[in-house]
C-alpha cells in the first residue's frame, strides 16, 4: 500500500520528509503486526525483545542495565518487563554473588520454549510481510544504517 493511501495525505515538503514519515509508518505497522502475533503467546513486543536478548547470552545471566542497553525501544521500563516475565515463569532473577546490589536475569526452560515458538511465528511472518528478496533487504539495511549515521 502506498504511504499516501495509508495516511490519506500526499502533502510532503520533500522526498526526504516523505521517506522519514514512511519509515515511521512502516515501523509502527511492523510492530502492530508482530504484536498481534505475539499476543497468541501472551507476550508483548517488549517482553519478546528482552527474551531474545537473554537468549543471546544463554546460559549466562545478564544484569538489568545490560539488558536495557540492548533493548530496541529505549523508553521501555526494563525492570517492569522483567517482573512480568518472572510472574509468567519465563525468566528468573538472582542476586549477583559479586555485587549484592546487582540483579541478574536469565530465561527459564519454559521461557526458552515460549521464545522458540514465538520466533517461528515471527520468522514466518517476516518472510511473508517483508515482500523483499535478500538483495533488496540488504539495500534497505544499508539505507537505514546510512540514515542513522547522519
Amino acid at each position: 500500500m502506498k504511504l499516501e493511501e495509508a495516511i490519506k495525505s500526499n502533502r510532503f515538503s520533500s522526498e526526504k520528509h516523505k521517506s522519514t514519515i514512511n519509515v515511521l509508518f512502516t515501523a509502527y505497522w511492523l510492530k502492530n503486526s508482530f504484536s498481534t502475533m505475539l499476543k497468541n503467546h501472551d507476550l508483548t513486543m517488549e517482553q519478546y525483545n528482552v527474551m531474545r536478548i537473554l537468549k543471546g547470552m544463554h546460559p549466562e545471566q545478564m544484569c538489568v542495565k545490560d539488558i536495557g542497553s540492548r533493548i530496541i525501544e529505549k523508553s521501555s521500563n526494563v525492570p517492569r518487563i522483567i517482573d512480568k516475565l518472572v510472574t509468567k515463569k519465563l525468566a528468573k532473577r538472582t542476586t549477583s554473588k559479586v555485587d549484592k546490589r546487582e540483579t541478574l536475569v536469565s530465561l527459564t526452560d519454559k521461557g526458552i520454549s515460549v521464545l522458540e515458538q514465538a520466533n517461528k511465528v515471527i520468522d514466518n511472518a517476516t518472510e511473508e510481510i517483508k515482500g523483499l528478496n535478500e538483495i533488496e533487504s540488504k539495500m534497505l539495511n544499508e539505507l537505514l544504517e546510512k540514515m542513522r549515521e547522519s
